[in-house]
């Protein structure tokens, strides 16, 4: 099976653009975090649906799922999206 110039050309193109569309999504989540956290500095309120079913799943004793939910909803590092968590517990007590 032989592959032609544009066939090889288009996969590292398609390849190319897949890993960018993955590093914008994750610098996206990265700017959503960054958001809630300038309306928490700011005293705006803040409504984000996620932290509902985040604090449910605290409530449960789940802290590892809520920690994964965090860090695959707003793409943070394990340490930042656990601190997020934590956040959250001190505010439910």
């Amino acid at each position: 099976m032989e592959f032609n110039f544009v066939e090889v050309l288009t996969m590292f193109i398609s390849v190319y653009l897949l890993i960018v569309v993955s590093k914008l999504d994750s610098r996206v989540k990265s700017l959503k975090y960054t958001l809630t956290q300038f309306t928490k500095e700011n005293n705006i309120p803040e409504n984000h649906p996620i932290n509902d079913e985040l604090r449910k799943l605290i409530n449960e004793g789940n802290d590892v799922k809520a920690v994964k939910k965090v860090r695959e909803t707003f793409g943070l590092p394990l340490l930042e999206a656990k601190q997020y968590v934590d956040a959250l517990k001190l505010e439910t007590k």
